[in-house]
């Protein structure tokens, strides 16, 4: 399903220099999982219970990010609303 409009990303600032290896590793999943999350909901995908790993893999596959983990599909199965 094609979105309806095309929105402009936000300017990238550069991260805080300093923190741990896992903050950022932490910092760029949760990124990854909340533009699967969208693309989830753009597509008609509303529950946790719909969003299987091989429905976020072919989502995120769709909208050019690299597979996502175990981890990362959890994650993305948090965001969405429990209804």
């Amino acid at each position: 399903m094609p979105v309806a409009y095309a929105p402009t990303p936000l300017p990238k600032k550069p991260l805080p220099a300093g923190m741990p290896r896992e903050w950022y590793v932490a910092h760029n999943r949760m990124l990854k999982a909340m533009r699967i999350a969208i693309a989830l909901l753009d597509s008609g995908v509303y529950t946790p219970q719909r969003a299987r790993d091989e429905v976020i893999r072919h989502i995120a596959e769709r909208i050019g990010v690299h597979p996502p983990s175990l981890t990362t599909c959890r994650l993305v199965r948090s965001l969405l609303p429990l209804i």
